[in-house]
């Protein structure tokens, strides 16, 4: 069972998703509602990995549906965004480990 990283700050939240995306101990997983989102927005894991490690955490997080765990909404725009803003809806586990629930367009 993924350890329990606890509610974070966005700033916290911030650094610590920047923090992983940029790590090799990097697990991450996309769930099949986000990869279609993703195919839908002709978006590439590229620009998903673009995301995590430039992107922004600017709201408090939302409780998950499992028990102490939160969903962070993270925000930027990627190489392939055509200069739109991406959000991508991700829940941090474990030491390095970010699950994508969902990626969509800010406007």
């Amino acid at each position: 069972m993924p350890s329990r990283p606890g509610k974070w700050t966005a700033a916290h939240a911030t650094a610590s998703i920047r923090k992983c995306a940029n790590s090799d101990d990097l697990d991450l997983h996309l769930t099949h509602h986000a990869m279609d989102q993703m195919e839908d927005r002709s978006l590439l894991i590229g620009d998903l990995l673009h995301l995590l490690k430039k992107g922004f955490v600017y709201d408090e997080p939302e409780p998950s549906t499992r028990e102490g765990f939160f969903k962070y909404a993270i925000e930027g725009k990627t190489p392939n965004s055509g200069g739109r803003s991406v959000r991508a809806i991700v829940i941090p586990s474990g030491a390095c480990g970010i699950k994508i629930v969902t990626v969509m367009w800010m406007d």
